[in-house]
């Protein structure tokens, strides 16, 4: 492997013009697709198996023609004080507004509160809603504008009106001003890290090819796989996390290779083949943990997966071929680890790289912060180890009290209009009119179907937690019959999601006594489905994804007990992420820090998605880390000596790219939408405990208290494992080859002279 990759970045630096325009060209291929690409909405969501989609999909036959999945819209109206929705001139401005969203384009139907007593008891709220042909995710924009604007007339006659409804969803976006401000604190972190701004422009600029190619290639696919904006916006957001540092750590190795003495051509040859080899083996497992979310079985998420581990294998390969070939045009521009700023005097006078290196490795002799703290764990290697698993233990209990659900409009910030409309019909309805049940009674093999409608409801009456059960609603068969339930609770809670249970429950009863299946459906049960299925799957996706990549990791490490120590440490650092989410979302501490202005139960993906997320981005410093160790130990550094190296040439990359991670996700905690938020921060924690505590402590403890214990494999395993040669020893075979046969040719170093 170090080999292989050795040679292509020897290629890729001669090469330099050819690889670069086979990249442009690519990018200029992608872009061009995807301005002529045809528009496509968000993927449809459907959750395959379940007793929600079971209905839906029911509906969808014995209805034909109603679009059972089609948005919801509510206009929501509220009378001045001292007035009622039923006075004539309010009652006249409402029909305006009834009439002219019926003429809408992909309206099914609108309906008039006050002949479907839509107005609450005391008068002073009344609705009207909207039926759509498509899901909310797919309607055109200029449908949802129109929504928006239908309550104009009667806000200029004195009404106070809000919208809601998932008619009004939409691909969520990130807020701009923090991606900008994220990719800031990038920029000059790379600075800082790299020592010059030609060498920091090269991991953004590789990067945004990357993200750029990823991205434009969704949007050319979007219509004929069905690929929303949501797959496109995580594309986006791993894609760029991941470009950068990859980038990060080739262009790094790269100047400690100079430092070394070696001329440029060589040193990016090393890089690719060393960081390079450490880099296709943490993309690997970043590709193993999204392309995993198939295992959940839900068709959004697995497209949103395959779609991300593509944008990343670009990422690979960008950082394999197209940085050494930067590298080549960037020549002097970037300079050895170590060396500062040079007078012109002194370049004049300095000639030769041999000089140059030798004055460098002295300076690299003196302990850096990386060397002083791994000296320092490895003195204390069980205080660090106890202090970093009982702290981020402790962060992790509030987990024990993890609640998933859905965001609905409910959670929204209290400036928007769907907040408003949610509260308004909560304050004159109940609080559980915002989430209505569906239920779809199948009586076709029923001797008597009215009858069965009929006890159906009577029975789903005497239930706790229902408020209001409507008259069935048969097909023309009369076969089929919809019944809508309001709870006394809202959508999501715990007591809603027990009422669907219970509605579930019984239905067992109901087919025993009538011959007719009942199931519960709606956007509510929904949820509660969803939310279920991904809790199922979470432990087999852990086992999928944590074994593989187990697996994975001991062909590079030739370890067994270093791979299982970075899969525990990442089972920790996750954990104590979701503590930290559940404490900030769901119990409301420090909420106001980041905007969070509604507390609830936590997004039923997150889990499942920071697991596939913050695994392929963990086992990035773990692979860097302490493949750099790895390497130490089998060029015959006793295991304490490794640890010490491995920290003096890789923790000032690793924190640079946590940091760059935790810039680029926290720029998403500043969107308005509290799924994004919730999304930004959680992963933007995880990346902080998981390079920061377990990576730059746990690590190194457990492998000062494991010794030459840690590099032990079965030596049956040995011989039947392929050598991928991480650690480069290929290299140095090569490097032997060459002093026999002299220092290179003439013609090589013509080649590399800048």
């Amino acid at each position: 492997m170090a080999t292989f990759l050795y040679n292509l970045g020897r290629l890729a630096f001669r090469r330099r013009h050819f690889v670069a325009l086979i990249w442009v060209a690519l990018l200029t291929l992608a872009g061009v697709g995807a301005a002529s690409a045809p528009a496509a909405g968000t993927t449809s969501f459907s959750i395959p198996g379940t007793e929600a989609q079971k209905a839906f999909d029911l509906l969808e036959q014995r209805f034909p023609g109603a679009s059972a999945d089609g948005a919801t819209g509510r206009i929501v109206f509220k009378a001045p004080d001292g007035q009622k929705m039923t006075d004539a001139d309010n009652k006249a401005t409402v029909a305006k507004t009834v009439k002219e969203l019926g003429g809408g384009t992909e309206v099914v139907s609108v309906t008039d509160p006050f002949t479907t007593n839509a107005v609450s008891k005391d008068g002073s709220v009344a609705y009207t809603s909207v039926k759509y042909e498509v899901p909310g995710m797919e309607l055109a924009d200029s449908t949802r504008e129109s929504l928006e604007a239908a309550g104009d007339d009667a806000r200029a006659a004195g009404l106070t009106v809000d919208v809601g409804g998932d008619a009004l969803e939409a691909g969520a976006e990130p807020g701009a001003a923090g991606e900008i401000v994220g990719i800031a604190i990038a920029a000059v972190v790379l600075v800082i890290t790299l020592g010059s701004i030609v060498a920091a422009g090269l991991p953004l600029l590789t990067a945004i090819i990357g993200v750029g190619i990823g991205v434009s290639t969704i949007t050319v696919l979007a219509k004929a796989l069905d690929l929303g904006d949501t797959t496109s916006t995580l594309a986006l957001m791993i894609g760029l996390a991941v470009g950068i540092d990859y980038a990060l750590f080739i262009v790094s190795r790269y100047r400690n290779e100079l430092a070394e003495g070696r001329d440029r051509e060589e040193a990016a040859g090393r890089a690719t083949g060393t960081a390079g080899s450490a880099v296709v083996f943490a993309g690997l497992t970043v590709v193993i943990a999204l392309a995993g979310l198939a295992v959940v079985n839900v068709p959004m998420l697995t497209k949103m997966g395959l779609a991300a581990a593509g944008t990343v294998v670009i990422a690979v390969l960008i950082a394999l071929t197209m940085i050494p070939a930067m590298l080549g045009y960037a020549g002097r521009k970037i300079r050895p680890a170590g060396e500062k700023r040079k007078s012109s005097k002194d370049r004049k006078s300095s000639k030769g790289h041999t000089s140059s290196g030798a004055a460098t490795s002295q300076k690299q002799e003196k302990p850096n912060m990386g060397t002083r703290w791994a000296s320092f764990v490895i003195r204390r290697p069980v205080a660090v180890l106890v202090l970093g698993v009982v702290g981020l233990g402790a962060i992790a209990l509030p987990a024990t009290q993890l609640e998933l659900g859905l965001p609905d409009d409910g959670s929204q910030p209290t400036s928007t209009t769907q907040r408003r409309a949610y509260d308004t019909l909560s304050e004159g309805f109940g609080p559980g009119f915002n989430g209505p049940l569906m239920i779809v009674v199948d009586a076709k093999d029923s001797d008597d179907p009215t009858a069965a409608f009929g006890d159906v409801a009577d029975g789903i009456k005497g239930l706790k937690d229902v408020v209001t059960v409507t008259p069935p609603a048969p097909n023309k068969a009369g076969d089929t019959a919809t019944i809508t339930v309001i709870p006394n609770s809202k959508p999501s809670s715990t007591q809603t999601e027990d009422l669907v249970h219970a509605i579930r429950d019984k239905g067992s009863d109901f087919k025993a006594e009538t011959d007719a299946e009942v199931l519960v459906t709606g956007t509510t049960a929904m949820n509660i489905d969803f939310s279920q299925k991904l809790n199922d799957a979470l432990v087999p996706y852990l086992a999928l994804v944590v074994g593989l990549a187990f697996l994975l990791l001991i062909v590079v490490f030739r370890s067994i007990l270093v791979p299982l120590k970075a899969a525990l440490g990442f089972l920790l650092s996750v954990l104590a992420a979701l503590g930290a989410v559940v404490a900030v979302f769901q119990w409301g501490w420090f909420s106001g820090l980041i905007g969070v202005e509604e507390t609830g139960p936590i997004m039923s993906m997150m889990p499942i998605f920071m697991v596939g997320v913050v695994f392929g981005l963990a086992m990035d410093y773990e692979v860097f880390l302490v493949t750099r160790m790895r390497e130490a130990y089998v060029h015959g550094e006793t295991p304490s000596q490794a640890v010490v190296t491995g920290f003096r040439h890789s923790a000032r990359v690793v924190v640079a790219a946590a940091i760059i991670m935790m810039a680029v996700f926290g720029g998403f905690i500043s969107s308005g939408e509290s799924m994004i938020k919730m999304i930004g921060f959680g992963l933007a924690i995880a990346v902080f405990f998981d390079a920061f505590v377990v990576r730059m402590a746990i690590v190194p403890a457990v492998l000062a208290l494991l010794g030459k214990k840690a590099w032990w494999l079965p030596k049956w395993l040995d011989r039947a494992l392929p050598n991928v040669d991480v650690e480069g020893e290929g290299l140095r075979a090569h490097d032997e080859r060459t002093k026999d046969s002299g220092s290179g040719s003439d013609e090589d170093r013509e080649l590399v002279r800048v």
